[in-house]
């Protein structure tokens, strides 16, 4: 394992830049994973990262040492870094010092929607998007498109809030989304706390695609209109709707309910 002690090294550089800069890592096409459970659910789903790196005292933490070692023998480099360096590629705090370098995975060409899939209509919060990714995976979606205005997903808070989700998934992003729905195979259910249509009276055992939108402004009108189904989650009191992640959570598992009943 190699050891890195200085602030000027090339790759700790690199590094610094991956856990700061959105646009370092959309023109690097790299991600960090950071975190005992990301690492791990990359080693068991993904196999080796690019690079493995740790800090001086969680080397003596037994997970992070059974981490660096898998990756090791999967033939992925490691370096170990002062607990000082590390720091300032961590954005978890009182988190345990492991972190994988990947490359960002980039599915084949978009297959259109003909299974369940998930449509992210300027969706910005990555909180609220990681979330939704972590419930399509629960829920046995694999397709997710993101539109040019979402956040994007391979961002450090997206990928904290997913827990593993994006490697389980197709992840489209900077699709434009109109044009995916008109020529949709399957049924387009468009969330919208305006709805008349009801969600529960819906017929969810086949595949559909669920359109989420804005936090404030909901879906596009332009998808709205597109949408086979405006779809309406009931709620009892004077809230005026759903927080987008809930929305999507109780959409999903209402038709996995479906399925599986």
């Amino acid at each position: 394992m190699k050891s890195i002690t200085s602030r000027d090294n090339a790759f700790y550089k690199e590094l610094k830049a991956l856990a700061t800069s959105s646009q370092a890592r959309r023109k690097s096409g790299l991600s960090l994973l950071d975190g005992v459970h990301l690492c791990q659910s990359w080693l068991e789903l993904r196999g080796a990262p690019v690079h493995c790196v740790v800090s001086e005292a969680a080397l003596a933490n037994p997970e992070v040492a059974a981490i660096a070692a898998g990756a090791e023998a999967a033939g992925a480099p490691a370096s170990v870094l002062p607990d000082a360096l590390f720091g300032a590629i961590s954005q978890v705090e009182h988190g345990v010092h492991v972190v994988f370098l990947v490359a960002s995975p980039v599915p084949d060409k978009a297959p259109g929607l003909v299974e369940s899939s998930v449509l992210l209509d300027g969706v910005q919060d990555p909180g609220n998007v990681g979330s939704i990714l972590r419930s399509a995976a629960a829920s046995g979606i694999r397709q997710v498109y993101c539109s040019p205005g979402t956040a994007f997903c391979w961002s450090p808070k997206v990928l904290r809030a997913a827990m593993g989700a994006h490697f389980v998934l197709d992840i489209f992003e900077n699709i434009e989304l109109a044009p995916l729905v008109r020529s949709a195979g399957i049924p387009v259910l468009a969330t919208s706390g305006y709805a008349a249509e009801r969600l529960y009276a819906l017929d969810l055992r086949r595949p559909v695609a669920w359109v989420l939108g804005h936090e404030g402004q909901g879906v596009s009108q332009e998808l709205l209109a597109l949408a086979t189904h405006r779809v309406a989650v009931p709620h009892a009191g004077k809230v005026e709707s759903l927080n987008v992640a809930a929305c999507a959570a109780v959409c999903f598992f209402e038709q996995l309910r479906q399925l599986q009943a």
